[in-house]
């Protein structure tokens, strides 16, 4: 059966509609679209608003975070003074995809409003990217430092020339390293030449690296580097505070001096340059590092554990003893102790007591010393220039006046070095179950006539008076070095091997 529809106005025809509202004269049909465009914009800033509230998607709009990006950088006044290529590196790196998850973990764990949270969000990102971007700078800097050529493991640093360069050397002025001591400073005691400084040693089958005073502090970062020995290891050791100090601000090194042991800080890099007063190494009657000037020496060949027991921990120990052993053909040795009070001695030959007194070192090194952690040197004899017919200047008085280093040799100068204690010493460094880097610094030493502190230096604490610096005879000192001078050539060698093993 056919049931009937009940009729309503929009079941007539189309037609129909249209005569009966224009007939009717209801409102114009764009009034009714209009509406219906007005009601569709409410509905979608309701949408927008809504979403803006309660974020459902799990990444945020790129339009989204250029805006918080741009919040946050009419914000801070620091970021916007930053220079076109680090905000651009700051942009990037604030819309990378770590930067978008950890804004968006934050939004779900603090759902807070758009305007508080992600600015301060996106202030301490962008703080956190300037941070690693000045470091990446800083190392950009580093790496665009000049690259240190490292020679041969096989080729021997100690067979060359001397060579005068004085566009390289030296390696720092004089008055520019305040730790200096009187006793080296010759320019400033008064020598007229500075010749002697410009002396570069040249390898013949290598070169020896450029020294970089960073790289050097790199090396010794968290780290102690101790000179053991007497007043010529106390000459490097003033050397080396000066290659590592031109680069340290004021305020930031410190030098303090406790006895026997002197300790140069450089706070920065947590590291020190030590120097520990031991001049035959064991026990004598010289180790107070003030009142040492005893004309009747006596040594205790077999008595090392007092001063050893400074030497443990240290990271480098450089080592050397010869000076004090040459004033006599013959060294006293003590019977029994000097804490017991001990007076009598005996004598025996030089040589012997030598290797006596190494052989206790060599003992004490094998035992103490984790060749893991410490790197261990020797260093040899440093030559003394008495004789100036040794160089064949028959007008000659002693070192003093001598300008140039003795030039065009290949064999040794004869200016009266112990070889034999070169032997022994060489010998027992070879044969130690610790590895030890053996410093062969005497024969190009022996070409260093000119080097020396002569009249120049002081004498028991006392600069010379003029009186005394006309008696060379009786004055020149020609057993230590001026500097900036020979030993900072003894320190290039000590630098190379640490820079080449660390």
């Amino acid at each position: 059966m056919h049931i009937p529809r009940r009729k309503t106005p929009f079941s007539a025809s189309p037609e129909a509609f249209t005569m009966k509202t224009r007939k009717n004269n209801n409102l114009p049909i764009f009034v009714v679209v209009f509406s219906v465009f007005l009601f569709g914009i409410f509905m979608y800033n309701e949408d927008v608003k809504s979403i803006a509230e309660f974020p459902f998607s799990s990444t945020p709009k790129a339009q989204e975070l250029q805006e918080m990006q741009e919040t946050k950088q009419s914000s801070s006044d620091s970021v916007s003074k930053q220079s076109d290529s680090v905000s651009e590196i700051q942009n990037r790196v604030s819309l990378s995809a770590t930067a978008r998850t950890q804004l968006e973990e934050t939004q779900l764990e603090n759902p807070v409003s758009e305007e508080t949270q992600e600015p301060v969000e996106l202030k301490t990102m962008m703080e956190e990217k300037e941070e690693d971007l000045d470091k990446k700078i800083e190392m950009n800097e580093e790496d665009d430092a000049e690259e240190i050529e490292l020679p041969p493991e096989d080729c021997d640093l100690f067979n060359g020339d001397w060579v005068f360069d004085p566009v390289t050397h030296p390696l720092y002025k004089e008055d520019e390293c305040e730790f200096l001591t009187a006793q080296v400073t010759c320019m400033r005691n008064g020598r007229k030449d500075s010749l002697y400084q410009h002396w570069r040693w040249q390898p013949r089958d290598c070169n020896l690296p450029k020294f970089n005073a960073r790289l050097l502090l790199e090396k010794l970062r968290n780290k102690r580097l101790m000179f053991v020995g007497d007043s010529l290891n106390r000459n490097q050791w003033e050397s080396m505070i000066c290659f590592a100090q031109s680069v340290i601000p004021p305020g930031r090194k410190s030098l303090v001096k406790n006895g026997s042991l002197s300790v140069f800080t450089i706070k920065d890099y947590n590291a020190t340059v030590e120097f520990y007063w031991a001049p035959f190494l064991v026990e004598s009657n010289s180790d107070d590092p003030l009142m040492h000037s005893i004309q009747n020496r006596i040594i205790m060949p077999k008595s090392i554990k007092k001063h050893g027991k400074n030497w443990k921990g240290v990271d480098y120990l450089v080592f050397n003893t010869y000076i004090w052993w040459m004033n006599t053909f013959n060294m006293k040795v003590l019977r029994g102790s000097f804490d017991q009070g001990a007076t009598e001695y005996d004598e025996i030959d030089r040589p012997l007591a030598y290797r006596k007194v190494l052989t206790t070192w060599a003992k004490w090194v094998d035992k103490y010393i984790d060749p893991n952690r410490t790197t261990v040197f020797f260093t040899s004899m440093s030559p003394l220039h008495i004789k100036s017919l040794d160089w064949g200047n028959p007008d000659g008085i002693k070192c003093a006046k001598e300008t140039t280093p003795v030039l065009n040799r290949t064999t040794p100068l004869e200016v009266g070095t112990d070889r034999r204690l070169f032997v022994i010493s060489s010998d027992i460094t070879k044969a130690m179950k610790v590895p030890v880097y053996f410093l062969n610094i005497t024969t190009l030493s022996e070409f260093r006539k000119d080097a020396h502190t002569s009249v120049h230096t002081i004498r028991q604490g006392k600069m010379l008076t003029p009186e005394q610096q006309a008696d060379l005879e009786t004055y020149a000192d020609c057993i230590h070095w001026c500097l900036p001078g020979l030993p900072d050539t003894w320190n290039e060698f000590l630098y190379t091997r640490i820079i080449s093993r660390s």
